[in-house]
């Protein structure tokens, strides 16, 4: 028995490519998406980079879901996305780039000083 035997659902996943780069996708079938990834047939960026290796997946109920995961992932970095796949868990946070105008304005001041001007 293999581990997609375990699998029901829908699946978000994310594939290691070739040339080392990280694919993600959502699929309801994983066994067969990976196969039509391995063969040129799933995406374009795939096909010109195999083989691929199918290095992390999460199981949803729910096609929606497994969806809005994938979309959440696509924006990660490749250290968070790698934290994920290793299972550092604990270290996503430190790979979290913060856009918003607090996170500049009070860049390179200590913790303190900022926490006086909020």
């Amino acid at each position: 028995m293999s581990r997609f035997d375990f699998m029901r659902g829908y699946t978000y996943y994310i594939l290691q490519c070739r040339d080392g780069s990280y694919y993600t996708g959502s699929t309801q079938d994983i066994r067969r998406r990976v196969w039509q990834h391995q063969n040129g047939q799933g995406a374009n960026y795939t096909a010109n980079r195999l083989p691929v290796k199918l290095v992390y997946f999460e199981c949803y109920s729910r096609i929606d879901v497994a969806f809005k995961r994938e979309k959440q992932l696509q924006g990660w970095s490749r250290k968070k996305k790698e934290a994920l796949i290793n299972g550092f868990v604990d270290r996503l946070h430190d790979y979290t780039v913060c856009l918003n105008g607090t996170h500049y304005r009070f860049a390179g001041r200590d913790k303190q000083a900022a926490q006086r001007k909020i």
